[in-house]
């Protein structure tokens, strides 16, 4: 396929990147600065853009099968600019007819898993509590997406880990795996290329967690 990654530099965006060119797809990575994009190979085009705007990045999105979205607060500072950077993307493919949209956002973010254990709800009320600010960004970002006519899925991990890809972790479909605490980066990338081709997923948050 013809992708376009956002927030390619980032920690899910940089595996996006790496695991959809060795997957053989053709990859525009946006990125501010392209010195801090490590990733190479064949088939990939860097595109400089500070997303301004969507008019900025029409050009980015022009002709692509599908958009993937690693952008979002790297702290409480930074809160909002999810929910802002969205908006433009979301303008951009709009206005290019592009539909297909997956975006990371986070489980907090998603309903209470099933049957979750009680020491599991207490951590969950700890963290939502001290990273609010982006927690409620990403909530607002899921909002502008409802209301846009993408079809969008919204992949929802826990506590994010600088590991390897396992391929074995757990996703529910509208809502959030059980006892899920952690995830590797690189396996919540590879859970957001795996969605794209899935119909199940479109309008849909889904829940990833080991």
């Amino acid at each position: 396929m013809k992708l376009t990654v956002f927030g390619a530099t980032g920690g899910v965006g940089k595996e996006i990147v790496r695991q959809a060119l060795a997957a053989g797809h053709e990859v525009t990575a946006v990125v501010r600065d392209p010195a801090r994009l490590t990733v190479t190979g064949a088939g990939l085009t860097v595109f400089r853009s500070d997303l301004a705007g969507p008019e900025g990045v029409r050009e980015a999105v022009a002709g692509r099968d599908a958009v993937l979205s690693g952008l979002g607060a790297r702290s409480r500072k930074d809160a909002g600019i999810t929910t802002r950077l969205t908006r433009t993307v979301l303008g951009a493919m709009e206005a290019e007819g592009v539909r297909r949209l997956v975006v990371v956002s986070a489980a907090p973010v998603g309903p209470p898993a099933d049957r979750q254990p009680f020491v599991d709800r207490l951590v969950g009320k700890l963290v939502s509590a001290a990273l609010k600010p982006v927690y409620v960004d990403l909530a607002a970002m899921e909002g502008e997406l409802s209301r846009s006519a993408a079809d969008w899925t919204s992949v929802r991990p826990p506590r994010l880990l600088d590991g390897r890809l396992t391929g074995k972790y757990r996703t529910v479909v509208g809502g959030t795996p059980r006892s899920g605490r952690t995830v590797a980066r690189a396996d919540v990338a590879h859970a957001m290329l795996a969605v794209l081709a899935d119909p199940a997923t479109v309008r849909q948050g889904v829940g990833v967690a080991y």
